[in-house]
């Protein structure tokens, strides 16, 4: 399979000096095109900070970071840009959708600033929606939508120029279990259509669901294992405590 993520000696420090924080430290990491990874960790882990390097929103203060085997560290404002807009889905648990727009209108919203023609966007958006099941909400806004519905729309949003990464930080976080389910499936859809799908999460539930799972910790990553989605939640749940333990004795 091939690369499309090599990380290498990657680490982040905030504030340089005597009030530094280190928020990742000598992070190495290889994620292949088509995996569906989960990178679990508590609050406070790094593993935000990990997603905002993949994700080209943010740089690493040393180490190496190669995406599609081209160095981001070189890569000029308007590539990753170009990266942002076309390479990545981005996923967020809070929705980011903007009130006073449709469901229609705001998966269409990214698609302008793609400068996307009018006709081709909105058989774009309206294509994403249907994929998501909301194709009897188009004309809803936010506020007409549960929760479940608002990250739906988000998800279109996400996918309607058929990003090959879908990059998910806690997508379930602020839905009902039922929700949650819905929205894991979609993604277990995006990743079955080819995407490389990678979710950040502090939930047991949601990494028991990928093929991948990173466990990070103290900016560290601690544990990386194939599972093949066949990792039970509770067996999650009690390494995610053994590793807190193993940290509380040292």
């Amino acid at each position: 399979m091939p690369e499309l993520i090599e990380i290498s000696d990657m680490s982040k420090i905030y504030n340089p000096g005597e009030n530094e924080v280190k928020a990742l430290g000598h992070i190495s990491l290889k994620i292949g095109e088509k995996e569906f990874v989960a990178i679990i960790g508590q609050s406070g882990s790094g593993k935000s900070t990990l997603m905002n390097m993949l994700g080209c929103l943010d740089v690493p203060t040393s180490g190496t970071y190669l995406l599609h085997g081209k160095d981001v560290a070189e890569m000029l404002d308007d590539e990753l840009s170009d990266i942002r807009n076309k390479e990545i889905g981005f996923i967020f648990q809070g929705f980011n959708l903007i009130p006073s727009l449709t469901a229609l209108e705001n998966v269409e919203l990214p698609l302008i600033y793609r400068r996307v023609p009018k006709a081709k966007r909105l058989e774009l958006a309206k294509e994403a929606l249907k994929k998501v099941g909301l194709e009897n909400r188009m004309t809803h806004k936010p506020s007409q939508m549960s929760g479940g519905q608002q990250q739906r729309v988000a998800i279109a949003r996400a996918i309607a120029q058929a990003p090959p990464i879908i990059l998910a930080d806690e997508p379930t976080g602020n839905l009902d279990s039922k929700s949650s389910a819905e929205i894991l499936e979609i993604l277990k859809k995006l990743h079955d259509e080819g995407r490389t799908v990678i979710i950040i999460t502090h939930d047991p539930t949601i990494a028991a669901k990928a093929e991948r799972i990173i466990h990070i910790m103290d900016g560290e990553i601690y544990k990386d294992e194939v599972s093949g989605g066949g990792k039970s939640e509770e067996d999650i749940r009690e390494e995610l405590a053994r590793a807190q333990e193993e940290a509380k004795g040292e």
